[in-house]
């Protein structure tokens, strides 16, 4: 049993140089005083920030950075790219119609880093 999600959560990309935060929008989905996400919640500039500089050489930035230098890695700002939801996430809790996001819910950004939760926010509401 996993740990819900809530908005302030703190990310992690695997190409990221910095950790980031879960934005959550408070439509209806509070619980008590924080929005609680859901798997939908991965709207690159919205709902997921950038992890401050990317060294993913599928980043096309990155990639022209690093040509540019002669062939020394030179990590470029990371501007997120998500396509997918977030998966898992829960099975059974519902909010809102879409599976709950929980702590063990991985997302992949489009230049091959993994995204996943290093803090959920909160340690007092679990989710299956």
């Amino acid at each position: 049993m996993g740990f819900g999600v809530f908005g302030g959560a703190t990310l992690m990309c695997s190409f990221g140089a910095a950790p980031s935060t879960l934005m959550v929008l408070p439509t209806s989905r509070v619980i008590g005083k924080m929005p609680m996400a859901t798997i939908l919640d991965q709207v690159p500039l919205v709902n997921i920030l950038p992890f401050g500089m990317c060294s993913s050489m599928a980043n096309p930035t990155v990639a022209a950075a690093t040509a540019a230098k002669l062939g020394v890695m030179t990590p470029m700002p990371c501007i997120p790219v998500i396509a997918a939801p977030w998966a898992p996430g829960s099975p059974t809790v519902l909010l809102g119609g879409k599976p709950c996001l929980n702590n063990s819910s991985k997302c992949i950004c489009n230049w091959g880093g993994v995204i996943q939760i290093q803090n959920p926010g909160t340690t007092n509401v679990q989710v299956k």
